[in-house]
């Protein structure tokens, strides 16, 4: 992807974002997963994708690293999650989604540790 093709991505996806708790209905392609290209299943979410997209050096405004993995964590957190956006998303599709979401608070959880980790290291300004 071109730098334009990813700022274009994380404009979608804070869009999207806004536009969730204003629809009636929900499905797996209503969600900006945390990736930079579109995962089709739980599967596709892994660690490393998450990782590209969130450590991008493109992320729009002056956020650190570790205050975007918190913004998204506070979004996918299955606490919030659950009990917001998943009664809204069609019953068929409502299992996928949740092990979706619930592997993206993992791995946003992992990636907020190792960046603790590598500070504490001295790895991470």
């Amino acid at each position: 992807m071109t730098k334009e093709d990813v700022v274009r991505l994380f404009d979608e996806h804070e869009k999207r974002w806004a536009r969730l708790p204003t629809l009636d209905i929900l499905s797996w392609h209503s969600f900006p997963w945390p990736m930079l290209t579109q995962p089709n299943d739980p599967e596709a979410l892994t660690y490393v994708g998450v990782q590209a997209y969130v450590l991008s050096p493109h992320w729009p405004g002056e956020k650190t690293q570790k205050e975007r993995i918190k913004d998204l964590l506070r979004k996918w957190h299955p606490d919030r999650f659950e009990t917001k956006l998943l009664p809204k998303v069609r019953e068929e599709e409502r299992e996928q989604v949740q092990e979706g979401a619930g592997a993206v608070a993992r791995h946003l959880g992992k990636l907020l540790s190792s960046l603790a980790i590598s500070a504490e290291n001295g790895l991470f300004g």
